[in-house]
């Protein structure tokens, strides 16, 4: 098992003894209130709190910058859709990301319930065998439980993502994720890059987000317009010889998922980077056609295009 040390811990906030004071007293508040956030929604079951949160979401949410940031998203994807159907896949996508909240912080209670996941992942699980893989997912359903499908099939998946500044949230968060991602959790990072690739050719499932910007990685068609991808997942997969996998969450009424998983199809010619970005079109493609099946579950608040 790959395990991460984490510097520092919850009740002393460990590195943040090296910040200047206003940022630890900001990081202290935030932790204060996340934890008593956590205490409080803890107390109800798992859909009343994800219900609660969402309807509050989707009510104050609109007021907030980032809803406008949503709109010209969505104009842009979706310019056949009037303005009052952009609207409305907003606000359902606010509802959507309240749920998130609510359910993040009981994610120990989620996957403990077999009886919230429907699976559909046997064609790449039988596509993988022994190997290793590499497994993109998006920022859709509620991705904090995409890895629930590698541990459906028998893997123990290492999750790759962005730590927080704060250490002190971070421990409360990197606790509830833990558990999901048994192969390890490791921070973004160019010794990360060196590791995973090492853990993919000795057999390691390799579990990432990789629908965000990243303006250093390539420019590649997305709902008909220049968008920003990563590299880095398709970089692994194609330099370890592993499948690429994509996988999405499809959120269920009363706090169930389906998960679903692809093995990406695309030409290996042997030249890294040309291979690396046929491998992340062809996985933006299949994103493409999800996100057009169940527009309000994508979060369309990210800077994407350029």
């Amino acid at each position: 098992m790959t395990t991460t040390r984490q510097s520092g811990n919850a009740s002393d906030g460990g590195g943040d003894a090296r910040l200047p004071w206003v940022l630890r007293l900001r990081h202290g508040a935030e932790w204060a209130g996340l934890a008593a956030v956590l205490a409080l929604f803890r107390l109800l079951p798992v859909t009343t709190a994800a219900r609660l949160m969402g309807k509050a979401w989707r009510m104050l949410a609109p007021f907030n910058k980032r809803h406008r940031r949503a709109l010209d998203n969505l104009e842009r994807a979706l310019p056949d859709l009037s303005p009052e159907q952009r609207d409305a896949i907003a606000r359902a996508m606010w509802d959507n990301l309240g749920q998130i909240a609510a359910e993040t912080l009981q994610l120990d209670r989620i996957v403990a319930d077999p009886d919230r996941f429907d699976y559909d992942i046997k064609d790449v699980k039988k596509a993988v065998g022994d190997g290793g893989a590499v497994i993109v997912s998006m920022h859709s359903g509620n991705w904090e439980v995409a890895s629930m499908g590698g541990l459906a099939c028998g893997w123990q998946p290492v999750g790759v993502y962005k730590a927080l500044k704060n250490q002190r949230t971070e421990t409360i968060l990197r606790g509830l994720r833990a558990r999901l991602y048994p192969g390890g959790l490791l921070p973004k990072g160019h010794d990360t890059a060196r590791r995973l690739l090492t853990m993919a050719r000795n057999g390691g499932r390799i579990a990432m987000l990789a629908d965000l910007q990243d303006r250093r990685g390539a420019v590649i068609p997305f709902f008909g317009r220049d968008a920003y991808a990563t590299l880095f997942p398709a970089s692994i997969a194609c330099a370890a010889q592993v499948p690429l996998i994509a996988c999405r969450v499809v959120r269920l009424p009363h706090s169930r998922f389906r998960i679903e998983a692809r093995v990406v199809e695309f030409e290996r010619t042997g030249d890294r980077r040309s291979d690396a970005e046929r491998a992340t079109r062809a996985y933006h493609d299949l994103f493409e056609a999800w996100i057009r099946e169940h527009p309000q579950q994508w979060m369309w608040i990210m800077r994407k295009w350029r």
